[in-house]
């Protein structure tokens, strides 16, 4: 059986061979699967496979570990556009709404893969879920100033009905209780992680929710972003998109469209008969 660190070293590598080509600039992502993006993005520079690359990294660990393996380094203050990001996710929906901030890195994720062309997510089957919510929580980045007030407004918001709010301690780079500080971000922020027993009923409502909310800096809620989701799985790695789902939902109506037309067209012509 393949293991699952083996899924996120396949997802890794076919995101750069598949959407990667020279002279681009690439947002890297942060995190356990975008790790190995970030590897191989070295691997084929330093063969010369690939020239002309330059890349944006979402934390300070992808920015170090890109400079380990000679990959040039830029900002958004120098280039604001970028031709493709490649990034991890919790969780990712049947609509293609992704759960991100597991690794506390969602506020510079968010701001490079918006800058991007193609935003291309890597995940393992694990990932997939039928809604948002249970599985992984929602993950908050705000203010330090006056926190436990924007934690509390948080939670009284009517599209996070039923959450419950976990102020992250130690690390900031897991959800994990593994401190007796508060975890401090990248950006020098707080987060909070939102608990959820049931699924959230309107992820697009939540996110301009708790975006429009002061004191809130983003969430690791990232709606209608994705390109291509490539999923690594026992049969191996499979490359889905929101047009070709699209495409496919069209395809399905526009047949039950024709199976009811000449259902009745059936109709009508034993009526005639009949007359």
């Amino acid at each position: 059986m393949t293991s699952q660190e083996e899924l996120k070293k396949q997802t890794g590598y076919k995101s750069v061979d598949d959407y990667v080509s020279s002279g681009m600039v690439v947002g890297l992502g942060t995190g356990s699967t975008a790790y190995y993006a970030v590897e191989r993005l070295g691997q084929k520079l330093k063969s010369g496979e690939l020239k002309d690359i330059v890349a944006i990294p979402t934390s300070i660990r992808t920015k170090e570990q890109a400079e380990s393996l000679g990959i040039p380094l830029v900002t958004l203050d120098t280039h604001s556009k970028l031709d493709v990001a490649i990034d991890g996710a919790d969780n990712v929906d049947p609509g293609f709404n992704l759960v991100k901030g597991g690794g506390g890195a969602l506020l510079r994720e968010k701001m490079v893969e918006l800058a991007a062309d193609k935003f291309i997510v890597i995940v393992d089957d694990s990932k997939l879920c039928d809604g948002l919510g249970p599985t992984f929580p929602i993950s908050v980045e705000i203010t330090p100033f006056c926190h436990e007030h924007t934690i509390r407004t948080i939670a009284a918001l009517p599209s996070c009905a039923g959450c419950k709010p976990v102020l992250r301690m130690g690390s900031s780079s897991n959800n994990k209780v593994d401190g007796d500080e508060i975890a401090v971000t990248d950006n020098g922020n707080y987060i909070v992680d939102l608990h959820f027993t049931e699924a959230i009923k309107d992820v697009p409502k939540m996110a301009a929710d708790l975006k429009a909310l002061c004191g809130v800096v983003d969430h690791g809620l990232f709606c209608g972003m994705t390109t291509a989701v490539l999923c690594a799985g026992a049969g191996g790695v499979t490359v889905t998109a929101p047009e070709e789902k699209n495409k496919a939902e069209k395809i399905v109506k526009n047949m039950a469209f024709l199976s009811a037309a000449v259902g009745l067209v059936a109709v009508a012509t034993m009526i005639v008969r009949k007359r």
